[in-house]
């Protein structure tokens, strides 16, 4: 967005608009989702997708709901339902835990298989797709309203809180399954010769903020219990095991995240998407604790490091 600075909001919108449309020429309506990646290539090294759905697609939805609202077009709004109603049916296992790819046969819709392209196995449970499925139901339900959406979002936050495999500190490690028995990884995939369960913080900071604002959802129950949450992430990514001095860690906040294990690729190492939902977290903590909305029957104060952070924007 930084490259929108000093545009007049008509521009803005324009691009944004744009955007919108550009992500919508991806859609496949026989298959009722949007395409990701060109092509996937299996870490079996047996096959070669191309049309595969990767859950953090779900993201990209927001982007068609405001196009919708701005433009007026509604058929960016039918896209980004439809997505989100194929993706629950095929994306999610009973106990609603995340394939991180499921590819489709583009010519009748059908589904022909469900891999990770970053995740341990592929019937494991890759941390940040689950970040990313948390976050995108909840601002899905934000949207429409429809509480199929609703459930879903509850559904996967209870997987993820819930988890055996969450340590005490509700950093996730980078994989739920990571080194499980029973989870098996491709025989080309870089896990197989990694055994250390590195934590990705990166997946805490996304669902965090997603965990606050389902809490305004559901429940006086529910939600005690998803804040509750939240403030535990956030507690443990502002204490010095997460949070990088200023100046250091190549000037990010946040520390010791995994963008692909597998594809031996930015491990271990600061992430740009976990700074910016750890920032956002923060800012809807401190707002909405301050609108008396959030906190209203649990009072959770905003501990220093949290404070000092929102405060300076965090300057490092």
């Amino acid at each position: 967005m930084a490259m929108l600075t000093g545009l007049s909001g008509t521009s803005r919108i324009k691009i944004l608009v744009n955007s919108a449309r550009a992500l919508s020429t991806r859609f496949n309506p026989t298959a009722g989702v949007i395409k990701s990646w060109n092509s996937f290539k299996s870490w079996h090294g047996n096959a070669t997708y191309d049309f595969p759905v990767i859950i953090d697609n779900m993201m990209n939805l927001e982007l068609l709901f405001f196009a919708s609202k701005v433009s007026g077009d509604t058929s960016f709004r039918h896209i980004a339902v439809t997505h989100a109603l194929t993706t629950m049916k095929n994306h999610f296992r009973p106990d609603y835990s995340s394939y991180h790819v499921v590819c489709y046969d583009s010519t009748n819709g059908k589904v022909i298989a469900r891999e990770t392209a970053q995740g341990y196995a592929d019937n494991s449970t890759w941390s940040r797709g689950q970040a990313w499925a948390i976050y995108g139901y909840t601002m899905t339900y934000r949207e429409t309203k429809d509480p199929r959406f609703l459930e879903m979002a509850i559904g996967l936050s209870n997987y993820f809180i819930n988890s055996k495999r969450l340590p005490d500190d509700y950093i996730p490690y980078w994989d739920f399954n990571a080194n499980e028995k029973g989870y098996t990884p491709g025989v080309k995939s870089y896990a197989n010769k990694m055994s250390t369960l590195y934590r990705d913080a990166s997946a805490a900071s996304i669902t965090a903020s997603a965990l606050l604002e389902l809490s305004t959802y559901v429940s006086s129950n529910q939600a005690k219990k998803y804040q509750s949450a939240a403030k535990k992430m956030l507690e443990s990514l502002s204490s010095d095991t997460y949070m990088a001095t200023p100046g250091a860690n190549g000037n990010f906040i946040i520390k010791h995240c995994v963008g692909s294990l597998p594809h031996q690729s930015e491990i271990d190492v600061p992430l740009v998407y976990a700074d910016y939902y750890f920032l956002e977290a923060l800012l809807r903590y401190s707002k909405l604790e301050k609108s008396n909305h959030y906190f209203k029957r649990f009072h959770v104060p905003v501990g220093t490091r949290q404070t000092l952070c929102i405060q300076q924007t965090c300057r490092y």
